[in-house]
């Protein structure tokens, strides 16, 4: 370890309290040459008035400031890289454009506390550009007759070679794009923007493009898996009727039928009671007319044969023959606890 190791160790040890209470930030990247990086910095309430602030190197005291919230340029920055303040949601973010492998090394967030005996509040990532080939998905699955695009991107060391798209296994099987970045035939389209990037796209997809594949510029490769599904389809039922006067045969589509109704056990024993209640209660109903109904014609018929009979004795008080027949008549009561008889 070499005494600038040693020292950027004990100064990170010392910084440990500060960066995981005051000033929070992402783990360490890696990022293709050439692209652009956005680190978001956090911060406690407390420090959402101080002046924020971006640089590079491994020790903080030493570190070359390249954005600070109060200063939109700075020289070292070289207008590519921009810092953003949110006090509202307490964090700052870093934008860092176009980066070269020069870049790579140790960065800092920091807050400016200020003052002799209150040190900066900070938190460190490391951050690592590499010159290579990145595939944005590497796992892709496309449908039978469909297409699928496989975007490469690649650093800019290799802008100017060839762009390949090979099969896993298969080196005779690549396509190499021309002087203008591209490449066409029936199943495959390589389309080169020149820049930092080239789109792979295979065209209808069959069961048979399923596999591995290789995307390359220069000496770099990448791998790539395909994977193809077969489509949904829908199976069309249908039943044959005839009729004696037409003997071809029809098609008549049957439509779904409905999914069968089930029931709990819980539903088939209530309605099985119910069903059973309401069958005692209507042999109960029936046995009460049958009961009833006579009874009733009884009464009636007794009542209408007294009421009868009370009309034709009126009559007879009422008539003068039969008065006549009561004046000379006579009563005769009989004892029947003695053969003693009576006569009025």
């Amino acid at each position: 370890m070499t005494p600038s190791d040693l020292i950027f160790s004990l100064v990170l040890i010392t910084r440990l309290p500060g960066c995981f209470c005051g000033v929070t930030t992402v783990e360490d990247h890696s990022v293709l040459e050439g692209e652009s990086v956005v680190i978001p910095c956090h911060y406690e309430p407390q420090y959402a008035g101080y002046v924020k602030y971006w640089c590079h190197g491994k020790m903080k005291d030493f570190c070359t400031s390249l954005a600070r919230s109060d200063a939109p340029w700075t020289p070292a920055g070289q207008g590519k890289v921009v810092l953003f303040d949110d006090p509202v949601q307490q964090v700052f973010t870093v934008t860092m454009k176009n980066l070269q492998e020069a870049d790579s090394g140790w960065y800092w967030c920091g807050v400016e506390v200020g003052g002799v005996w209150s040190a900066d509040v900070t938190a460190s990532l490391h951050i690592n550009v590499f010159q290579g080939l990145s595939v944005v998905n590497r796992m892709l699955r496309g449908e039978e007759g469909s297409s699928i695009t496989v975007q490469c991107l690649y650093s800019q060391g290799l802008r100017l070679t060839e762009k390949r798209w090979c099969r896993s296994g298969d080196w005779s099987s690549c396509v190499l794009t021309d002087s203008e970045g591209r490449y066409e035939d029936q199943a495959v389209e390589i389309r080169d923007n020149l820049t930092n990037a080239f789109t792979v796209t295979l065209k209808s997809l069959a069961q048979k493009d399923t596999g591995w594949y290789w995307c390359a510029a220069g000496q770099k490769q990448l791998p790539v898996h395909i994977f193809v599904a077969t489509p949904a389809t829908t199976v069309l039922v249908a039943k044959m009727t005839s009729t004696p006067e037409d003997t071809e045969s029809k098609f008549v589509p049957t439509p779904p039928s409905s999914p069968p109704r089930l029931i709990s056990n819980g539903a088939e024993h209530h309605r099985t009671l119910w069903e059973y209640s309401l069958m005692v209660c209507g042999v109960l109903f029936i046995v009460l007319v049958l009961v009833l109904l006579p009874w009733k014609i009884q009464v009636q018929y007794i009542k209408n044969k007294r009421k009868r009979q009370a009309e034709e004795l009126k009559a007879k008080q009422s008539d003068p023959q039969c008065g006549d027949d009561w004046k000379n008549s006579s009563v005769i009561l009989f004892n029947s606890t003695s053969d003693k008889m009576f006569g009025f």
